[in-house]
């Protein structure tokens, strides 16, 4: 619970100091008069962080909240507001401007890929899947670059009341992909979410990881007349996230391997990575946010053979999905997508095979936009939702479409991100002028 954030809401409430020190003794194992100057401290602090209103610490609010506008949920809101996030990036050989998971710059020969992922919220009392699947998935957004993963970093938050232990059992579920990959874990930071102000137990956090190549296989590259390999797909942190929140915990062993991994550094070390156009994960939202995507970047048309995708998803997974009515075109499947000429396709999924991952040309690249799904022979666009595939009882009640004020949201949105521009070049013109030239 985050104790400044309540202060903050109710500062007008004339009974708030009692209702603080109602909830601190809810998780706190203090005396009533500890709880009363707890709460006076935290109301002294609210007063004096919020009672002025200066430029720099000051933003212009959107009136619209994450949760409505299904930031984080790998839908067409979440979408958006990466989107203009990429408007503020620039300077790389490869930025969020394309819309891929890693970045890259260029040192010399050496292209030097970064990427970082957050742990999936809902693994926060599961802390080794979490760190499993977060370290994973960082050096899955490396790898589908076309670079060697050469480090892994991390950063651990944990609310005040968290238990130490879970600092040990995340870091112990990142090194085990470390210890195996024989990437090292170099660097993080451990530190309590929110300080004395946000009381539970809740844990949050990223993996990063840091790639080597000489050659890169960006989305944007993707070219007509190119066809589409995908690999077995068993899920992440996302299916795990299904699997124990429907009380399908047999499932989340599936989950548990390194196949994505396997297949990647096969076509890698092979070489034959420099015959491939493009590579990506099918993560964000499933083929339909990722497709979607690669579409606009690529400037072509993706067309999916259904049922050969079908095939590709871990049997159990796929099992548990459909009777779940979880849609696996809308959901991280964690398959790796290799979009390559059809000359060099037999020759990628014998590599990826002998890697002993199973793989199979999905799809075809044309001219055009746009993504489309060919099911019995019947051509349909495949769009993302404005959620992912609904994959928790919550997520199903919240629901996955589109709000009808969607355009609103998005005029709020606008505003606040030009002002924060403006904010952001107010400062830089301060500092610029501070740094000697040359």
């Amino acid at each position: 619970m985050d104790i400044e954030g309540f202060a903050r809401k109710h500062m007008d409430d004339p009974d708030l100091e009692n209702k603080l020190a109602e909830r601190i003794m809810e998780f706190k194992d203090v005396d009533e008069r500890t709880a009363l100057r707890m709460a006076q401290a935290v109301m002294t602090e609210v007063r004096n962080a919020y009672s002025k209103r200066v430029w720099m610490l000051d933003y212009l609010k959107s009136g619209v909240t994450m949760g409505k506008f299904g930031v984080g949920s790998r839908g067409s809101g979440d979408f958006y507001v990466h989107s203009k996030i990429a408007e503020m990036c620039g300077g790389a050989v490869v930025s969020s401007r394309d819309l891929d998971d890693a970045g890259v710059v260029r040192v010399g020969d050496l292209y030097i890929s970064v990427a970082v992922d957050g742990i999936h919220s809902r693994l926060s009392e599961f802390p080794f899947i979490a760190g499993f699947h977060v370290a994973r998935a960082a050096m899955r957004d490396v790898l589908v670059m076309g670079s060697k993963p050469i480090a892994l970093f991390s950063d651990i938050h944990i609310a005040d009341d968290g238990d130490v232990s879970k600092i040990f059992d995340h870091i112990a579920g990142i090194t085990a992909v470390s210890e195996v990959t024989g990437v090292p874990l170099v660097a993080g930071s451990t530190l309590r979410i929110g300080g004395d102000m946000v009381i539970g137990e809740r844990m949050t956090g990223a993996v990063g990881c840091v790639g080597v190549s000489d050659y890169i296989t960006p989305r944007k590259n993707a070219t007509p007349g190119d066809v589409i390999v995908l690999t077995e797909g068993a899920g992440g942190g996302t299916v795990a996230t299904a699997a124990i929140y429907y009380g399908m915990h047999e499932i989340v062993e599936e989950t548990i391997n390194l196949d994505f991994v396997s297949a990647a550094l096969s076509l890698i070390n092979s070489g034959v990575v420099r015959k491939v156009h493009a590579m990506s994960d099918v993560t964000n939202g499933g083929i339909r946010g990722d497709a979607e995507e690669i579409s606009r970047v690529g400037r072509c048309a993706l067309y999916f053979d259904i049922e050969k995708i079908r095939e590709l998803v871990n049997e159990r997974v796929l099992e548990m999905l459909d009777s779940l009515e979880i849609d696996f075109m809308g959901v991280s499947i964690d398959s790796l997508m290799v979009i390559c000429p059809e000359s060099v396709a037999d020759e990628v999924v014998e590599i990826i095979r002998k890697a002993g991952v199973r793989a199979d040309v999905v799809g075809w690249v044309e001219r055009g936009e746009g993504a489309f799904s060919v099911e019995n022979g019947t051509v349909k666009p495949l769009k993302p939702k404005f959620r992912e595939s609904a994959y928790t009882p919550i997520k199903k009640l919240v629901g996955e479409e589109r709000p009808e004020n969607l355009d609103e949201m998005k005029r709020s949105i606008d505003r606040a991100f030009i002002a924060a521009l403006e904010k952001k070049r107010k400062v830089v013109k301060m500092l610029r002028r501070e740094i000697p030239s040359g």
